[in-house]
């Protein structure tokens, strides 16, 4: 019998619902053929299942779209808007049929907040101020009345803005000293319009460990932003070249994907320690705006849509860091996986007017409501599994108590082919009732159109006991336990 304990008496702080963020870029078959139509009009079989999701944030274009985006493409009359060649992500022809008025509308529908990433890498401060304005400008001036004369009355009120995206890379290919400068030049003009919505300015962070990019950034230009971001993506492959396949791996490499995964704690524990140190007291936060999956596209897909299949190996991926987000509230902000439909690790996946949910969908339905519940200080009492190079634990836990006083332990059994018979112990809390659910299925196991229900949730059976209470989890599993608690 392993155990979980759920204290009760200790909490890093609220769980920010935007840790449940997603992300949407200009990217294969992410907006046209996914969250959109052909046209830009949304395809509401798509939106109706995110809805379950409650997602809190949206983050667009992107990504690396974003550093050629000019907004003002994506305005006005469809059929008067610009053509332009998305030469980011296969060469296709973009007609700017989905833009500001679009998203905004997206949003709406899925009763969530905007997160716009600016332009820095081939725009102009001039253009985001400009942009800043035509969202968020409730009186008279030239962008406002812009928007007005394409349809939008009010404001749509975007609090979160990113300044620039992987400037050290695609978006500039900039040193952070001279990025902290750029930083602090467009945050000047990043301006607020209405008391009720004031910006949250987001300086583009590091790569996984570039802990010099974090300190100069945060150091340089601390006064000017609010949050500073980290990318870090779990490839089971050699990075840039041979990822590996989606669905095609032994179970080396499913523990190797696990292990990789796991560093996602130890990145969070040291740039946050930097943004603290160097922050001169000012609360920074840290935002995870691109974090997931990525493998090798799908055989015979185009290697620039970044199509990939999704199993119960990326379930588990995204439990782990989930569970690490909320179990580090106290920093991390906001976190936007990447991506939304059908590109890298996605939550839905198309095929012209078919749907599928994928594993990971049905995490974030098991977690959603961690959102806005204060978190609990957990411990699991685990046993390494996989191999001697790369151990990791078997059990990989988290949990959080909402308003209504409901608990909520999710827990991940990381071992691919043992069951963990668990005792959750709770310290502080009394539980008068439990159910719970569980994901489970070998570790490639995944849904296709043809069978599209081969994994989803199903009960599990959980029991009270005198000190909280007990399941068993298969192999390769991730389960959310709800008791009523007093």
């Amino acid at each position: 019998m392993s155990h979980i304990i759920v204290n009760a008496n200790r909490s890093a702080g609220v769980i920010n619902k935007n840790i449940y963020g997603h992300f949407s870029e200009h990217l294969g078959r992410c907006i046209y053929g996914g969250l959109a139509n052909e046209d830009g009009s949304l395809r509401t079989d798509v939106v109706a299942a995110l809805k379950e999701l409650h997602v809190p944030v949206l983050r667009w274009p992107g990504g690396c779209f974003a550093d050629t985006y000019h907004w003002q493409d994506g305005i006005g009359p469809k059929d008067q808007r610009k053509t332009i060649v998305n030469t980011n992500w296969g060469g296709v022809t973009e007609d700017n049929s989905f833009g500001t008025h679009e998203f905004m509308a997206l949003c709406r529908e899925l009763g969530c907040e905007p997160y716009i990433s600016g332009n820095v890498g081939s725009g102009t401060v001039q253009e985001f101020s400009d942009w800043v304005e035509y969202c968020n400008m409730p009186g008279r001036s030239p962008m406002a009345d812009l928007r007005r004369k394409n349809g939008q009355e009010a404001p749509f009120n975007v609090r979160y803005w990113g300044i620039g995206n992987e400037t050290w890379g695609g978006g500039g290919n900039m040193r952070p000293e001279f990025y902290a400068d750029v930083c602090r030049q467009y945050s000047s003009f990043i301006r607020s319009y209405d008391a009720a919505c004031k910006p949250c300015k987001i300086a583009c962070g590091a790569s996984e460990d570039d802990y010099h990019w974090t300190r100069a950034v945060v150091e340089s230009a601390w006064r000017t932003i609010d949050a500073i971001s980290l990318h870090y993506y779990t490839i089971p492959g050699d990075n840039w070249g041979v990822k590996g396949s989606a669905t095609d791996f032994d179970q080396n490499t499913f523990y190797h994907t696990l292990h990789r995964t796991l560093w996602m704690d130890e990145l969070i524990e040291n740039h946050s320690r930097i943004i603290r140190r160097f922050a001169k007291g000012k609360d920074i936060g840290l935002v995870v705006d691109e974090w997931g999956t990525w493998y090798d596209v799908e055989p015979g897909t185009n290697p620039g849509f970044l199509y990939q299949q999704n199993t119960m190996r990326d379930a588990l991926v995204a439990a782990v860091n989930l569970n690490i987000f909320n179990n580090h509230c106290d920093t991390v902000v906001m976190a936007n996986i990447a991506q939304m439909v059908n590109v890298l690790q996605a939550m839905v996946l198309t095929d012209g007017d078919k749907l599928l949910l994928t594993p990971t969908y049905h995490v974030f339905r098991m977690y959603r409501d961690h959102q806005g519940a204060a978190q609990l200080e957990t411990y699991a009492v685990t046993t390494l599994v996989g191999t001697a190079e790369e151990p990791v634990p078997d059990l990989h836990v988290s949990a959080s108590r909402s308003a209504d006083g409901t608990l909520l332990v999710t827990a991940a059994n990381l071992s691919a082919d043992e069951a963990r018979p668990v005792d959750v112990l709770l310290s502080g809390l009394k539980a008068a009732g439990v159910k719970a659910e569980v994901l489970t299925g070998a570790p490639a196991a995944h849904n296709t159109f043809a069978t599209p229900d081969t994994v989803a949730p199903v009960p599990l059976d959980a029991r009270l006991t005198d000190t909280g209470f007990a399941a068993t989890l298969p192999p390769c599993s991730v389960a959310a336990f709800r008791a009523a608690v007093n």
